[in-house]
């Protein structure tokens, strides 16, 4: 795994508010210092309605703040427009969401290859770089299946290998094995943590502190703030 003092992300002051009512604002985030560094692995954890989502979304430019800065990579992003954080988002970031967000009737190799098709990649390139990235999660063996004939754990891996494919520089779960039983669970968490492994920055959000022991970092955040940020000196590495 890498360890690094370079900081791929950092948010200053960031507060997120929305509006819930004709003249009301909801605050989801208050104030909120966070760097995360190249190398790191990390678990958000809090209460449902902690800001934890909120707080992903940021960090994945997904969404911007409304006071603060949010810098990726020592520029700060936040007044970019949906275009440029697009491409970001496409090219540095690795998402893994809990309900999969994949295209149902459509194969394993085109769900994975759909990030490179808005970047212009050869097609040779694109299908050599599929393989290897469903290759790195077990399931090279269902390129040609369709994503809607295959188990949640393999939907799941196929997810990751999404993930992987622009070769990011982090890689964000929101709740990346939420609808999956313990034993898959385990078995998602263990992919995740040999992509640490292989020197990925890993962010993930999960409400369930055995998940949360395997990572090297815990953040817990209530009512929008981080309340604890500390380091896992000996994480639980439950599968070896």
């Amino acid at each position: 795994m890498i360890k690094s003092d370079k900081v791929l992300i950092s948010l200053r002051g960031v507060i997120k508010r929305y509006p819930i009512g004709k003249n009301e604002l909801y605050q989801a985030l208050n104030s909120i210092n966070l760097d995360i560094k190249a190398g790191d692995f990390v678990a958000i954890t809090g209460p449902s309605g902690s800001g934890k989502s909120t707080l992903m979304h940021i960090l994945g430019a997904l969404d911007t703040p409304t006071e603060g800065k949010h810098l990726f990579k020592g520029k700060d992003i936040g007044s970019n427009d949906e275009d440029r954080l697009a491409e970001i988002r496409n090219k540095e970031i690795g998402f893994v969401f809990q309900f999969f967000n994949l295209l149902p009737r459509t194969t394993v190799f085109k769900n994975v290859e759909r990030p490179m098709l808005y970047g212009g990649i050869p097609w040779e390139e694109r299908k050599k770089r599929v393989m290897a990235s469903l290759e790195s999660v077990g399931i090279a063996d269902k390129s040609e299946n369709l994503s809607n004939h295959i188990s949640g754990g393999q939907i799941q891996r196929v997810a990751i290998a999404r993930a992987l494919i622009m070769n990011p520089s982090i890689i964000l779960a929101d709740e990346p094995t939420g609808n999956l039983d313990s034993k898959t669970s385990l078995e998602i968490m263990k992919i995740l943590i040999e992509l640490h492994h292989r020197g990925r920055t890993i962010v993930i959000i999960t409400h369930e502190e055995e998940l949360a022991n395997m990572a090297h970092r815990k953040i817990k955040i209530v009512d929008g703030q981080i309340i604890s940020d500390v380091r896992n000196p000996k994480p639980r590495y439950a599968l070896q």
